[in-house]
Formats: C-alpha cells, structure tokens, sequence
C-alpha cells in the first residue's frame, strides 16, 4: 500500500476543464493509429502533452495579510507603473503593473493573488497579439478581476494571446476569495496582469520566473512579517 501511495503522490492532478480536450485527443490517436501507426503514435505525444498543458498540482501559498502573489506561473516580462484599463475602475493615474508571461509550457490554472471579495469582473473582446507585447494589455482580448482587500484594491487582467481563444473566470462578483484560490484559466499561452495599490512596492524583477500561489509579488503592509502558509 505505501508503494501504491507514493506512486499516486506523484501523479499530477488534471483539472476537469481539461478533460474533454484530452478524451479527444485520446480518441483521434486511436483512429490515427487504425490507419497508420506513426501518426498514432504522434496523437499519443499530443495527448499526453495535453494532459501536461492542464495540470493543475497543489501550491503551498503564504497567508500573511497584505501579501501579493502570483496569479500564474511563467515569467515576469514587465515591472512598470501603468494607467490600469478603464474597466478595471482604478483611477487614471499610474498604478505598479506586474507583468506575468505564460507559455505554452506552464500551467495555466490561475489563482488568486490576494485574499478579499470579488468587487468587479469585466470582460473585454479584442485582438489576439503576442501576449508578450506591451500593448495586448488595452488591446488583446481579456477579463478583469478586481480583488477589495483590506489593504487596497488589487486588480488582475488576464490577457488571451496569439494561440489563446478562451478566457476562463471561475468566480463571480460579491464572492469572498482567499489567496491562491483558484479563479480561472486561460487556453493556451497567454499574460496576466497585476495592477497594485498606489505606493506598493514590487518585490520581483523582469526575468523572474513566478509559481502561481507561491511567489511573493507584493507586501501591501510594507514589512516583512512572520508568514503561514497553506496547501492546496
């Protein structure tokens, strides 16, 4: 039994959005190889790296008040102070924007990256350009989410890019979230976008690589603290 659970400890969960794109690739695999191996055998490598694309593993998250984490895992592309988009209701006066890159290769489960209520969530149709650009923030198809905690309002943008074609949001405004809960998901490679409190100080440079529920963005309180965390 303890083999058997140290074997399932290792498997990845998948999340259920995933399942139908998987099943079908599953079942194209198979007609493939009726017809002819090798490319059976191609499905096979695209199912599995399907099943890869939606993993959704646990994160061990710290819950101290006022900290920011990432909403995504991937790369920080821009740490800048930015006029958040009109939707967003944040004022017109620059903001710091942290920028987080997803590839095709990271996971897209998106999560929470303060604890509070939903205040607002705006859906926004628009162009597909390469998530990476500075513009496809007004531009690029994306949804808005705005998270009132009791150090600030913290808003988060997921942006679709040039393979992305669907914006996944999971809550609905007036809900309480809780840091590093799951909110949403983006199919497949896109960009998210924090905009922090007016003063907040970024704690992440350009280049990093960001965990979704782990890595610290923010401290909205202005001092380092004790920190708990939690699974999940």
């Amino acid at each position: 039994m303890s083999v058997i659970r140290s074997i399932s400890s290792q498997i990845v969960p998948i999340h259920p959005q995933g399942m139908p794109f998987i099943g079908a690739f599953a079942l194209a695999s198979l007609v493939l190889f009726w017809f002819w191996s090798p490319l059976g055998w191609i499905g096979t490598i695209l199912t599995m790296w399907c099943a890869y694309f939606f993993r959704d593993p646990p994160r061990v998250t710290p819950v101290r008040d006022g900290l920011v984490v990432s909403p995504a895992d991937g790369r920080v592309s821009l740490v800048v102070n930015a006029v958040p988009p009109r939707e967003l209701d944040l004022g017109d006066r620059p903001l710091p924007r942290i920028s987080v890159f997803m590839s095709v290769f990271d996971c897209h489960v998106n999560r929470a990256p303060a604890g509070g209520r939903v205040e607002r969530i705006v859906y926004k149709a628009g162009s597909f350009l390469n998530a990476d650009l500075d513009k496809a923030s007004e531009e690029n198809e994306r949804n808005a989410v705005v998270i009132a905690t009791p150090n600030g309002r913290v808003g988060v943008v997921q942006i679709a890019g040039l393979v992305a074609r669907r914006i996944l949001c999971f809550v609905r405004e007036g809900e309480p979230i809780g840091v590093g809960d799951r909110f949403g998901m983006i199919r497949f490679g896109s960009r998210l976008d924090i905009y922090l409190p007016d003063g907040a100080r970024p704690l992440v440079a350009e280049g990093q690589t960001a965990i979704a529920g782990e890595t610290v963005l923010a401290d909205l309180r202005g001092g380092e603290g004790p920190r708990n965390f939690k699974v999940g």
